[in-house]
Formats: C-alpha cells, sequence, structure tokens
C-alpha cells in the first residue's frame, strides 16, 4: 500500500522513527514504542508498522527482541570504530589505533565543503589526527565538520579514538553510512615526515563522505595509510 504521493506507508514510520533517533527523543539503548501503538499514532495499519520496524532492523538502527519490545540499535565506541576503520592484519587481525597528534580548528569552508556538507556551512570544523598502529605512525586523518552542527567541539579536546561516538553522544548524529573513494599516493614532504617513510613512498588515500541516520552529509575526511605491514579490508556483504 501506497500513499497519496506514492510513498510506501512503511516509509512514513520509518521516517518518524528515523528523525525521533536524530533529534535525540530516542536514545541509543531506548525502547520503541509497541507495533499497536506506533500504527495508531502515525495512522497505519499494524502489519506496516511491522514491516517499518523490520526493514529497520535490517538495517541495524534497531534490535527486537522476543517478549520484550523492540530497542534503538546502542552504538559502543568499539564497534563505531572497527566499523568505519579499515587496516587490518593479514589475517584481518584488528588493530586499535593509538593517538600521537591532534589539532582542532575552525576556519571558513572551501567550496567543496559547502556544496557537500549539510546546510551548505560557511564555517567548518577541522580535526587533524595521526595515528599510530603497532608502535608506529601509519595515519593522517583530517575530518572537516559543519560548525552549525558541531558547535564547541574544540572544547572536548583530546576527543576520544572513535568520533562518531561522540558525535552520536554528545550531537545526535548516528553515522550509518559513507561513500569512499580510494587511491594510490606518492608521500609528499608533510605525509613523509607525519608518516615517517621516504618522500615518494607509496600511500594509500580514503576520501570519504558520511552521512547520518536522517541522510545528511556531516562530515568529509580524508585518511592517508601506511600500508606497508597493514591492509585496507572491506566485507562485502
Amino acid at each position: 500500500m501506497t500513499s497519496k504521493m506514492g510513498q510506501p506507508l512503511y516509509q512514513k514510520v520509518i521516517d518518524t522513527i528515523v528523525t525521533r533517533i536524530g533529534a535525540g527523543e530516542l536514545l541509543a539503548g531506548g525502547m520503541l514504542p509497541s507495533e499497536t501503538q506506533l500504527a495508531a499514532e502515525i495512522g497505519v495499519s499494524q502489519g506496516t508498522a511491522r514491516k517499518a520496524l523490520m526493514m529497520l532492523e535490517q538495517h541495524g538502527i534497531v534490535r527486537r527482541e522476543q517478549g520484550r519490545g523492540t530497542f534503538v540499535t546502542a552504538r559502543t565506541p568499539e564497534s563505531s570504530l572497527f566499523n568505519f576503520f579499515r587496516l587490518r592484519e593479514d589475517d584481518g587481525t584488528i588493530i586499535r589505533p593509538e593517538l600521537i597528534e591532534e589539532k582542532i580548528i575552525q576556519r571558513p569552508a572551501s567550496d567543496t565543503e559547502r556544496k557537500t556538507l549539510f546546510e551548505k556551512p560557511e564555517s567548518v570544523y577541522e580535526i587533524r589526527r595521526i595515528r599510530s598502529l603497532k608502535g608506529a605512525a601509519s595515519t593522517i586523518e583530517t575530518a572537516v565538520l559543519p560548525a552549525p552542527l558541531f558547535a564547541g567541539i574544540e572544547r572536548r579536546a583530546p576527543l576520544p579514538s572513535a568520533l562518531y561516538i561522540l558525535y552520536q553522544q554528545s550531537y545526535g548524529c548516528i553515522v550509518l553510512r559513507a561513500d569512499e573513494s580510494i587511491n594510490a599516493i606518492a608521500a609528499g614532504p608533510d605525509e613523509a615526515r607525519a608518516l615517517k617513510v621516504e618522500e615518494g613512498a607509496p600511500l594509500l588515500r580514503v576520501e570519504r563522505l558520511a552521512y547520518d541516520i536522517l541522510g545528511r552529509p556531516i562530515e568529509r575526511r580524508r585518511s592517508i595509510y601506511r600500508t606497508d605491514q597493514l591492509n585496507y579490508k572491506v566485507t562485502l556483504d
């Protein structure tokens, strides 16, 4: 069944729940109203509400527990970090990165940042971090955020290793997906100095645009990796 606008009715339920999560009305770990309550409140059938909850569960936004109810999925720092941090040992073993250096500045947005980030911000926060793996400087990460959405983030320094859990807990932004492009580069003077490699050494550059649960593009991130000892691993389901 579809609405008068041609949109499936279950999408109305999904949009309602996602909006409430994004606004902080439904917190991670909190219980949602029952299917019956949702159906009555939104004006759809119970079957439609059930289908919406099943789709949200498939996307990892909620979890359903038999006999208890439906809960907003709680993201832990570990799961948030490792969902998006891809460097692994040859056998896929996860290595926890350690922070070496962090710098946060507020600056005017570039044309590209204004065009691609949520609400076309005039100013952004830039978070630059160098992190080590297995005792060696291995990554340079530069995250760019719309300043109006992340007001005061510089006062939270030093930031936690998993930025996405900070976005969720402090700003109500749950990162749900990211688009990435990957290419090989040669280390310039800055990269060579930061990662302690020779100029011209091969590095991996990953450009990411991350979207929150409301579909808003909230972060541009450039990550430069040494991969002489580790692999960039991705699992495709």
